[in-house]
């Protein structure tokens, strides 16, 4: 069984995190929270701006404001092998 989420990490991708404050349609002025967490390639983050895209288009809540921290969890630097044994520095 493959782990998806560490063969993306060691291709660049980092967890990628964003605070989602949106107006209610109902009550524009009542801001709503949505938090969106995915594996994504920074600075431009295709990934989150595809889904934002989706919101835009298809959901009534209009965006306010998105926050957005990402953290690189493994970078390839971080490990090597050696005489067939991983090991982690």
């Amino acid at each position: 069984m493959t782990d998806t989420a560490f063969l993306r990490q060691i291709e660049g991708f980092s967890l990628t995190t964003a605070e989602i404050l949106y107006r209610l349609p109902d009550h524009p002025k009542l801001l709503q929270s949505y938090i969106w967490q995915d594996y994504d390639v920074a600075p431009r983050f295709p990934k989150l701006i595809d889904f934002l895209d989706f919101w835009d288009s298809n959901l009534d809540g209009a965006l306010y404001r998105v926050l957005v921290a990402h953290r690189r969890l493994i970078q390839p630097a971080e490990f090597s092998f050696v005489a067939g044994e991983l090991r982690l520095h």
